[in-house]
């Protein structure tokens, strides 16, 4: 099986490295976050700058699959544009933008400076902690809490391991557990943002800014979670994230549609016409097939692990059809079709998205990646 996904997948890479290619060649250090009409250059509104690490993060991705000079080359190029943003103190996504660039390029050199530049992320990104309330506010305020954090908490676990620092490490428990306790739900469903007394740090209930309602099942926040738990329990070894993670996934699992592409809220109205209704999001299915493939690993239940994967994959094969990848519709730069940004401010609603791009190449990169290295072996 896994044989014939990976020859199946490997010229859907070889399709985005031409599109990301492509988007260099056309608007050179550009960094988008959304198409209008498949065009990635628009004057639509950005809400906030915070996918860069994406379109750079892909560059590493490609260059890990192919040991190419010059995707090494264009990676370390578009990751130094990012770096003064290390100390960026406006966005909550410095987890985005530096584990996806400076991360891998570390990986790749050892060099002191790039670790110098992790560390410092991770510690800027630790000063948005509220000790009246345990969490890391989100860029709309300090009384919210996003559940998009989860996915960049990470940086912060980062920087506590490398330095040995134990408060970076309890603000990253903290921030894990009132999450966990606050917006992941029993059923493992999650909202978008809690709201928090600043003054006390009393918990004030739930919102959204890009679900449907409230109380709904915004997809791309459940993928972020279940991923972001998942590579909090890979940098911790602490079990009750993989706990939160695998609560994740069995909601993920047990609600997703027959044709394994996720709506763009579980608890869409199918009978109300676009984008209320039947919208898809594929960003949101890319990140869950690629946190699905790590949880396939982490996971101590054997049963669960094949459940994962033969769902990861699914989802992938869905992914790589021409209704959702944008290969045979002409004019079109992005990669996937049908991903979603924001639909109450309508951004980027049936387009291409530039975290869809990163993590639908991702995933595919993994199971790329271990089928070569089990014919290595």
């Amino acid at each position: 099986m896994t044989d014939a996904h990976a020859e199946k997948y490997l010229p859907v890479l070889e399709f985005a490295e031409r599109q990301v290619a492509a988007l260099t060649e056309r608007s050179p250090d550009f960094f988008p976050i959304y198409t209008v009409g498949g065009r990635w250059h628009h004057a639509g509104e950005l809400w906030t700058d915070w996918t860069g690490g994406f379109l750079a993060g892909m560059m590493w991705q490609f260059f890990r699959r192919t040991g190419s000079p010059a995707w090494r080359a264009r990676a370390e190029h578009y990751s130094k544009l990012l770096e003064h943003r290390q100390h960026d103190r406006h966005v909550h996504d410095l987890g985005f933008i530096f584990l996806n660039t400076y991360r891998p390029w570390y990986q790749a050199t050892g060099e002191k400076h790039l670790h110098e530049v992790l560390i410092q992320a991770g510690r800027t990104l630790a000063m948005r902690f509220k000790e009246k309330g345990q969490y890391l506010c989100s860029f709309i305020g300090p009384q919210s809490l996003f559940i998009d954090i989860m996915m960049n908490v990470p940086i912060i676990y980062y920087a506590a391991n490398e330095t040995g620092d134990p408060e970076l490490r309890r603000l990253a428990d903290a921030h894990c557990a009132t999450t966990r306790d606050r917006i992941v739900r029993p059923n493992g469903s999650t909202a978008h943002e809690g709201l928090f007394n600043t003054e006390t740090g009393e918990f004030l209930g739930e919102s959204t800014h890009q679900g449907l309602s409230a109380d709904s099942n915004w997809a791309r926040g459940l993928a972020w979670s279940m991923y972001g738990y998942s590579q909090v329990y890979a940098l911790t070894g602490d079990r009750q994230w993989l706990d939160v993670a695998e609560r994740n996934a069995d909601f993920w699992l047990t609600h997703l549609p027959k044709d394994h592409v996720p709506y763009w809220d579980f608890a869409a109205d199918l009978s109300q016409p676009l984008p209320w209704g039947p919208q898809k999001d594929t960003s949101a299915g890319a990140i869950a097939a690629s946190a699905l493939l790590d949880l396939e690993r982490q996971t101590t239940d054997v049963d669960r692990a094949v459940i994962y994967r033969q769902t990861a994959l699914a989802m992938l094969d869905a992914l790589v059809t021409p209704e959702y990848l944008g290969s045979g519709t002409p004019g079109w730069e992005g990669i996937l079709k049908h991903g979603v940004y924001h639909t109450k401010k309508n951004l980027g609603v049936d387009e291409a998205v530039m975290w869809g791009e990163y993590f639908f190449v991702e995933a595919l990169t993994k199971v790329v990646h271990a089928q070569a290295a089990k014919a290595a072996s």
